[in-house]
């Protein structure tokens, strides 16, 4: 990475805010989109008998369309770790972040528009792909780009993705308490995500007005060791002169601007020392997982772990407590509980980094979280055959859900942070990808063994 000592000052942390946002861009539109589940439900679910009735699922919606997101997540963050030299950054972000806003808008126009089932189930599960499609190259583009910055960076950003968990839950609870209809409360989530990614593209193309960002992110032109350019258009040969006038020449009215001069030539040192890092020749995808490999089993095994019981299981459980708590206590003991300690766990990287990324502790802070799928399983689920219930109380349900979720924050962040630290600056950007690609593989894993795991209840 390159040096603290000769970096600039992120003034206001004026980038730390637009990596916040842009995490938060990265989830928020598909949190919101599977919370509208209700109301893709009443388009399709319209059949009645008698005089009740009756809820049936003809087109397996739940199942198509989590297979149809899983599948495109890990294929194109797979793709996109492994192409992203071919095609250029702002090309990757700005046009993934686009097609995601563009595919919200449509959306949330059929909303509105009357079809029969089979049209719009097919309309939405093509929808459903390509927002994971575009979605997958947004977010591995994203990851890419924070490991080119300081540790600290990474855990802001998976803290921005933190807080995209909690408004989804608190857009869920509210549509609960107003008890506002399934149309009405699609339209805003559809409208928000369109809203929060137009703001999340606007940021992405500011960064290259910021200093500590170009920085870091090697936004400047690079010629010749003797023909430097930084933004400003200004030569390190030019520079250099100026200086060496400035030397012979302090009592000149231009004294001020030889000053200036000379500060830029410190700076522009600094620049060239970095910019020579970057300009070797990258390692290979393979070179860097070589370096990366025990992270990216991490992180897999964090979300594999996660994605096994939430919230395939955890959807299950029913409260001790009968009466209107009911209508609420999934909402939330299990979603809002969850994304707000998995995002105190992704924030509290940014302060307290332990174990280290070459301690031991860390491995086996990972794997013992697999002590989390009986104890979720284990709570007050029904309904059940196999297994017989322990924990029955609401308070305890919440306690192994809180711990659960803050440690998946927590592990998940320090790998993400952890990860360009095993490489060079030149290959930060590799890490970042190919750590999201084994991110994406731990959710699919994870999905895939919550069918086994609902099956032994």
């Amino acid at each position: 990475m390159k040096t603290q000592k000769d970096a600039p000052e992120d003034r206001g942390n004026a980038v730390a805010v637009i990596f916040f946002i842009l995490g938060l861009g990265t989830l928020l539109p598909w949190n919101f989109f599977i919370t509208a589940s209700p109301y893709f439900q009443s388009r399709l679910n319209t059949n009645t008998s008698g005089n009740s009735s009756t809820t049936s699922d003809p087109y397996n919606f739940d199942c198509w369309m989590t297979l149809l997101a899983q599948i495109p997540l890990l294929l194109f963050t797979l793709l996109n770790t492994l192409l992203y030299q071919c095609i250029k950054e702002k090309v990757r972000i700005a046009g993934s972040g686009t097609a995601v806003f563009l595919l919200f808008i449509l959306t949330a126009v059929l909303v509105k528009i009357r079809m029969d089932e089979a049209s719009f189930f097919s309309i939405t599960m093509a929808t459903v792909w390509f927002i994971n499609s575009f979605g997958a190259i947004f977010q591995g583009s994203l990851f890419g780009l924070v490991g080119l910055l300081p540790p600290k960076y990474s855990s802001v950003f998976m803290s921005g993705q933190g807080v995209a968990g909690i408004f989804s839950a608190l857009a869920m609870l509210l549509s609960i308490v107003f008890q506002t209809d399934a149309e009405s409360s699609a339209l805003g989530y559809f409208i928000t995500p369109c809203m929060a990614t137009m703001i999340t593209i606007l940021c992405y193309l500011s960064l290259p007005y910021l200093e500590f960002s170009r920085y870091y992110l090697g936004n400047y032109e690079v010629g010749t060791q003797n023909d430097f350019k930084c933004n400003e258009g200004v030569t390190l040969s030019h520079i250099r002169e100026n200086g060496q006038d400035c030397a012979t020449k302090s009592n000149n009215v231009n004294g001020k601007g030889c000053e200036a001069d000379a500060e830029a030539l410190k700076t522009t040192d600094a620049l060239l020392k970095s910019k020579q890092i970057e300009t070797q020749e990258r390692s290979t995808v393979l070179q860097v997982f070589r370096k990366v490999w025990l992270m990216a089993l991490c992180v897999t095994l964090v979300f594999a772990v996660t994605m096994s019981v939430f919230p395939a299981v955890t959807v299950n459980v029913k409260s001790t407590y009968p009466g209107e708590w009911n209508k609420y206590f999934i909402t939330i003991c299990c979603f809002i509980v969850f994304n707000a300690m998995d995002w105190m766990g992704r924030s509290i990287t940014s302060v307290v980094q332990w174990p280290s990324k070459d301690s031991a502790w860390f491995v086996a802070m990972v794997v013992s979280r697999v002590v989390f799928i009986p104890l979720l399983m284990l709570c007050n689920i029904e309904p059940r055959i196999h297994l017989s219930t322990v924990f029955h109380h609401d308070a305890l349900f919440v306690i192994i859900m809180s711990a659960f979720a803050f440690t998946n924050g927590y592990c998940a962040s320090l790998c993400m942070s952890y990860a360009p630290q095993f490489v060079s600056c030149k290959d930060g950007e590799t890490a970042g990808a190919l750590m999201t690609c084994f991110l994406a593989l731990g959710l699919s894993l994870g999905g895939a063994l919550s069918f086994f795991l609902k099956s032994i209840l």
